[in-house]
């Protein structure tokens, strides 16, 4: 998201073809699908319209506001001090992983396609993107029964929703897929933020150096309610993003052929050495890095696979393994 220091480009040229968010915000039709919004539009230093992005409720009411005037998403909120993502970078994330599956062929749609979600979060903005864009059926994860519950009551409010995103508790803090995947089950993709963070004390000197960013410093006691918010299990664990991720990669070994592409976030390039160790050792047998940005922000995806070229090919004929 941009601040409102920064003037936006027309087209966000960096963002994904098929994002709907490549241009800047119509504050007119968003004001226009939720009228709670208007409370946070004012023109910027440029007298553009826009909001002030380091006011967390007027960046969750541009949240609610997008959800439902471009997926038609209603009653979208989150409790407090959960984390409200910027939805343009969630949907690239959705757009370039349907690259991923698509081949020679043309992008796969439907409740055919299986994805899951690690760590889904109170906001829910991944399968409810990734549905109303593609119609794929999602399963999402969480160790937080508070976001899950969150999550289920958006889904209770749109129609057709609970039907097509499944909320699973994991009950092992240190388990990823184990208890989460059912035996036999197959998924398309599997997706995740993971934390990025390896303390509080970390995940407070990335809090205050955003607020900075928003032309906000000096202000010592605001970035704990800065916008993008979160709990301890969304923002840090020990060892990071990195040690995170090397879990991931070992686990996921173990339900090699029950799916096609492992996906994950990878916020800090200077991760992916480590992630490339820890690929090595499990013996994915293809990765992938696919770049994507967001204003200044450069950001990236690994994605591996432990099928060979002909289990690959069976796999997108239905033959799965």
């Amino acid at each position: 998201m941009n601040s409102p220091e920064t003037r936006a480009p027309v087209e966000k040229a960096n963002l994904h073809p098929r994002n709907p968010h490549r241009g800047r915000y119509d504050f007119d039709l968003l004001v226009e699908a939720s009228a709670a919004l208007a409370n946070y539009v004012k023109p910027n230093a440029y007298g553009d319209m826009s909001i002030d992005f380091a006011n967390p409720k007027a960046v969750q009411a541009l949240n609610r506001a997008l959800l439902l005037q471009v997926y038609d998403i209603h009653e979208w909120d989150i409790p407090a001090q959960y984390l409200c993502p910027p939805i343009p970078g969630r949907a690239d994330y959705i757009h370039y992983l349907a690259d991923l599956l698509t081949g020679d062929d043309e992008v796969p749609r439907g409740e055919n396609v299986r994805v899951l979600d690690i760590g889904v979060g109170a906001n829910g903005v991944y399968p409810l993107i990734g549905h109303r864009a593609y119609g794929w059926h999602f399963i999402g994860s969480d160790i937080d029964p508070a976001a899950l519950a969150n999550v289920q009551r958006i889904l209770s409010a749109n129609a057709g929703l609970s039907d097509a995103i499944t909320l699973r508790l994991q009950t092992s803090p240190e388990a990823i897929f184990s208890g989460v995947v059912k035996p036999g089950e197959t998924f398309d993709l599997t997706l995740c933020n993971p934390p990025f963070h390896a303390s509080a004390e970390a995940a407070n000197a990335g809090s205050r150096r955003k607020w900075n960013n928003l032309g906000k410093g000096g202000a010592h006691d605001q970035p704990a309610k800065l916008n993008f918010g979160g709990q301890s299990a969304e923002l840090y664990c020990a060892g990071g993003e990195e040690a995170f991720i090397a879990r991931m990669v070992a686990e996921s070994v173990q339900f090699g052929t029950q799916c096609f592409w492992f996906t994950t976030l990878v916020s800090k390039a200077s991760s992916l050495p480590g992630v490339y160790r820890a690929l090595k050792k499990a013996g994915a047998l293809e990765v992938k890095t696919i770049a994507m940005a967001q204003g200044q922000k450069q950001s990236r995806f690994v994605a591996w696979t432990f099928l060979n070229k002909s289990q690959q090919r069976n796999w997108r004929t239905g033959q799965r393994t």
